[in-house]
């Protein structure tokens, strides 16, 4: 595949990731109107952050009026579970990669985005990153766009049962890996129990949910690795090199 045609498969990619962003987007522009945003602010407020958990916190705290310290924290704590997906798609770039695409893939990454590229055999190609970002981005940023501008017409109830479609691509993501290796399934099972379990428990469900994601990533991620150790698969990387280095460079 050329460049092209690796983008155009990263645009197809992108579409249904992009319609289930404009759902829950829509949401946040509930409330975003109520912060103050008019539906331009909220568009690259979405563009530009591209996180529903940091942007619902930040909307939050625009409400209440909170110090530019207390909205940077709280996006801090909400997204750092990006640091720990761009960690583990930095492993995937072959070495020739440019600084320049891996700043631009990384300030970009998504759940959905990071699903997506992390299951690509081979080392990433930015092209195919670029076209899963192009088709769903705008489409998060227009989301709340409309959000606000219907905030005052539709209930918040209603635009705020749109967000069910979110959890249709998590479990899309999460259902082929898991069909093929018992670790995953064990770990996605562990990890679906676990979210729950903190969420009740005294003190630990104070914690924000980034940051109980982040703790039970590298608990989850690091316990399974030990019990289930993967070797990397260096027939299918050499296999893949010629082909991604033509495209990469």
């Amino acid at each position: 595949m050329n460049k092209k045609q690796i983008f155009l498969s990263g645009l197809r990619d992108g579409i249904p990731i992009g319609l289930g962003y404009f759902a829950v987007s829509f949401s946040l522009g509930i409330i975003a109107k109520k912060a103050g945003l008019n539906a331009i602010d909220g568009f690259f407020a979405s563009a530009l952050t591209s996180a529903s958990a940091g942007e619902y916190g930040v909307f939050s705290q625009m409400v209440m009026h909170a110090t530019y310290l207390e909205v940077a924290l709280i996006t801090l704590i909400a997204n750092a579970r990006y640091m720990l997906m761009s960690c583990a798609l930095s492993q995937k770039f072959d070495k020739a990669t440019s600084m320049l695409h891996r700043f631009f893939i990384g300030f970009y990454i998504t759940d959905e985005i990071f699903g997506v590229t992390i299951a690509r055999p081979g080392y990433i190609v930015p092209q195919y990153t670029y076209g899963a970002i192009l088709a769903a981005i705008p489409l998060w940023g227009l989301g709340t766009s409309f959000g606000i501008i219907a905030g005052s017409i539709l209930p918040t109830r209603a635009v705020s049962a749109l967000s069910v479609a979110l959890y249709g691509m998590f479990i899309a993501i999460i259902i082929p890996p898991a069909k093929k290796e018992r670790s995953v399934l064990i770990a996605v099972s562990i990890s679906f129990a676990l979210s729950y379990i903190c969420s009740i428990i005294p003190g630990i469900n104070e914690l924000s949910s980034g940051t109980r994601t982040i703790i039970l990533t590298v608990l989850i991620a690091g316990v399974i690795a030990i019990i289930f150790p993967h070797e990397d698969d260096n027939k299918e990387a050499t296999s893949c090199i010629e082909s991604n280095e033509e495209v990469a460079s």
